[in-house]
């Protein structure tokens, strides 16, 4: 036993570490482009996993990429518990936390429902919808990871990040000026902001340009709204089950049989997000671990883009844009016209 670890230890690091290296450039190069022109360091990282994609072709890098792009993912999909705390919760108020909740669903759901209307993969309408709905980029490859593996799917998480990413950038512009225009104060102006942007940095962007008020309020509801993340994978991953439950010898039955109704990386989410709301993590723990998350996070995104083909995804035509851009104008009615009536 002790003689077969070493070797199988190492044996994994050695198929891998091609891989892993590629993707880890490809992430700081990334991080040095998002510093130096202020842009989002995940659309950079898949951009220029795009661009190389050749590499993911190469025998030699397959399985680093393939390691990158899920069990990394994974691991920075856990961390992100750290970030949170029940003390979130009791910032916003219980009405706030239900209409977030409502929101997130009902968001979810019009990807659903748009899907069906426009004769695209459901699959597509459920990444879009909780990319939307939860917390952006993040949110679609965490879904995406527990989605049954087909041909599709690593094309339309791809065409997801962008345009989430894409659509988040132009509403931290957009959205400070409705608020104004609504007439909000600064604390409904963070809510709204909170509400309605898909990542995290655009959401701080935006709230903070407004006032550190609307900021605080901002990150606090984004926050919450990244704590819907591990029940809406877990109602996935059962009813994924249950839809395969019928279906014996189906390729779905397969995947989904292959994981656990709740994955791992869901567990451990919940667990450090307990544990953080102990007050027993230190401060430095807390930014070294948000650190290590967002850098996961970086290197994921940088192997889903490496494994995916670009022409494959600009086949797909304009129907997923336009889920994409009803889907988030949706989502900010639905928290526009919510905070207009309660203040």
């Amino acid at each position: 036993m002790t003689t077969l670890a070493p070797g199988f230890a190492m044996e994994f690091t050695k198929s891998r570490a091609p891989g892993l290296l590629v993707t880890l450039v490809v992430a700081m190069a990334a991080a040095f482009l998002g510093s130096h022109y202020k842009g989002s360091v995940l659309l950079f990282a898949l951009l220029l996993g795009l661009a190389l994609h050749f590499v993911s072709e190469d025998k030699r890098c397959a399985a680093g990429i393939q390691f990158a792009s899920s069990t990394v993912l994974r691991l920075g999909v856990a961390l992100l518990g750290l970030r949170i705390t029940i003390d979130h919760v009791v910032t916003l108020g219980w009405q706030t936390v239900v209409a977030l909740m409502v929101a997130v669903c009902l968001t979810i759901l019009l990807g659903l429902v748009l899907a069906r209307l426009l004769k695209v993969e459901s699959s597509l309408g459920l990444l879009i919808g909780g990319a939307t709905a939860i917390c952006g980029a993040s949110a679609a490859l965490a879904i995406s990871s527990v989605l049954p593996k087909n041909a599709h799917l690593e094309r339309n998480t791809t065409l997801t990040v962008v345009g989430v990413t894409t659509l988040s950038t132009m509403a931290m512009v957009m959205y400070p000026l409705i608020t104004k225009w609504l007439g909000f104060d600064a604390v409904m102006s963070g809510k709204f902001i909170g509400a309605t942007i898909h990542d995290v940095a655009q959401v701080v962007g935006a709230g903070y340009s407004l006032s550190t008020e609307a900021g605080d309020a901002a990150t606090i509801t984004k926050l919450m709204r990244g704590a819907f993340l591990m029940p809406v994978l877990g109602v996935i991953s059962l009813a994924l089950r249950v839809r395969t439950a019928g279906k014996p010898g189906s390729e779905d039955e397969v995947n989904t049989s292959k994981t656990p109704l709740l994955p791992w990386f869901t567990v451990a989410f919940v667990g450090f997000m307990l544990l953080n709301s102990t007050g027993w993590v230190p401060v430095s723990v807390q930014s070294g671990a948000s650190f290590l998350s967002q850098s996961f996070l970086v290197i994921a995104i940088a192997g889903v883009g490496l494994k995916t083909s670009l022409k494959e995804v600009t086949q797909l035509g304009w129907r997923p844009v336009a889920m994409i851009f009803l889907v988030t104008l949706g989502l900010a009615f639905m928290a526009g016209g919510y905070l207009v009536a309660v203040q």
